[in-house]
């Protein structure tokens, strides 16, 4: 059968009585920790967003999955991760801005589809360093995604130009930060860093600001290559109703990330979805145990 929705030779399915939902987009995952394309597929992930990989994983070849490659996070000399676990080519260093200008250029390149960058605020990138990573990425129309965990890091970010926060901060932000990134994106990843009162409080004050939620596990860090009950949970918690939760994992990633083939199910969209046995808007958890997924008009 073929692989996109509406073309001649796709198989006709009788469906009846099942519930149909897009294959769900994880845009913060790590394969160069834990490569298992496949069995993400196989649980319901049609995309990812790899934040943060040696320059290797650029010409890795991810199967059906769609994926989109940060390559190395660009970081100041010395900077987070190169000193722990990122140590082994996870981050690109680089001492100024001309050489922060340089270093996205090299892996847009090479390949890379999203910049990511850490703001620590102890020893890393300065402002400076920060705005050239940000208007570089933009001039090669790639995004740039942070990691950023506190109010003042994530303020700078912001100001700096960076698009998403690549996971939702678990210092409590001020209003002054949820008001800088209400035009902007954040990465859930509640449960990798435990499902904490303050985290969850942070992903609902963005989200109530209008910022863009995108679902994202930290899978790799995190273990389970499918739909994650945990994050879906927490994500509830937050306020977020199952319609939003359902388009953060859909919808919104395809249109932010620019996955056109996915995040609906219409002509000319690739034929991956999920067919379920309970309406998810009554019962977000059965999203983690779809009775079938395809991907590209094939079962798995």
């Amino acid at each position: 059968p073929s692989g996109t929705v509406g073309e001649e030779g796709l198989s006709e399915l009788d469906l009846s009585g099942r519930w149909l939902v897009p294959a769900f987009i994880d845009s913060h995952v790590h394969l160069a920790y834990l490569p298992e394309a496949k069995a993400m597929l196989d649980g319901g992930i049609a995309g990812a967003v790899d934040l943060a990989a040696p320059v290797s994983a650029l010409a890795a070849d991810p199967g059906a999955l769609r994926l989109l490659n940060a390559g190395p996070m660009v970081t100041a000399v010395g900077g987070y991760p190169t000193q722990s676990w990122g140590r082994n080519g996870y981050g690109l260093e680089v001492a100024d801005a001309l050489e922060a200008t340089a270093a996205v250029t090299t892996l847009a390149e090479a390949g890379a589809r999203v910049i990511k960058s850490p703001v620590d605020g102890s020893g890393g990138l300065d402002d400076a360093q920060l705005a050239a990573i940000a208007e570089t990425a933009h001039q090669h129309n790639l995004k740039l995604a942070v990691h950023a965990l506190g109010t003042e890091d994530s303020l700078r970010a912001a100001r700096a130009g960076a698009d998403v926060l690549a996971h939702t901060p678990t210092v409590g932000l001020t209003a002054a930060t949820t008001e800088a990134w209400a035009p902007r994106a954040v990465i859930t990843t509640l449960a990798a860093f435990g499902g904490g009162a303050t985290t969850v409080a942070n992903l609902a004050a963005l989200h109530a600001q209008g910022a863009t939620v995108l679902y994202g596990t930290d899978f790799g860090n995190t273990r389970s290559p499918g739909i994650s009950g945990d994050e879906l949970r927490l994500m509830g918690d937050a306020g977020m109703s199952s319609d939003a939760i359902i388009a953060s994992g859909t919808s919104t990633p395809a249109s932010f990330w620019g996955m056109d083939e996915l995040g609906s199910i219409s002509v000319g969209k690739a034929a991956s979805w999920l067919v379920l046995q309970t309406d998810p808007r009554q019962d977000i958890g059965t999203l983690t145990q779809p009775e079938a997924v395809w991907i590209d008009g094939q079962p798995r």
